[in-house]
């Protein structure tokens, strides 16, 4: 059901893209520059104004329509609930992939810069 509805409401957008693009410019960005001020005469609703009401009434009634199956698609579980769910079956972690069992712990850390303490961390210096 919330397929045939997201089709729906996918189909209703494109449509209300298309029927907006075909409406003739009334001039003026915003409003602003169309003449006439508050006390200017509207002309009646066209056919393609009735259409691009009818499609934006759609548009929200699926849009609500589907919030409201998200909800309740969502209402029993939460994303906490979800975390923890799953222990661990040994205590020793897995290997790294690409590794081949080599334990990566156990590897030798790089020389020190000064060639002094092979535990020290390799810093760069300044020569």
């Amino acid at each position: 059901m919330e397929n045939v509805i997201l089709i729906v409401h996918l189909l209703l957008a494109l449509g209300l893209i298309g029927v907006v693009l075909l409406q003739r410019s009334e001039g003026g960005g915003l409003g602003i520059g169309g003449g006439g001020g508050a006390m200017s005469q509207r002309a009646p609703l066209s056919a393609l104004g009735k259409l691009t009401w009818i499609l934006a009434v759609g548009f929200i009634i699926t849009s609500i329509t589907l919030t409201i199956i998200a909800a309740q698609n969502a209402s029993g579980s939460s994303i906490l609930d979800r975390l923890g769910t799953q222990e661990p079956a040994t205590d020793a972690p897995a290997p790294a992939p690409g590794l081949d069992g080599i334990d990566p712990n156990a590897l030798v850390p790089p020389p020190s810069a000064d060639g002094g303490d092979p535990d020290a961390p390799l810093v760069p210096r300044a020569d």
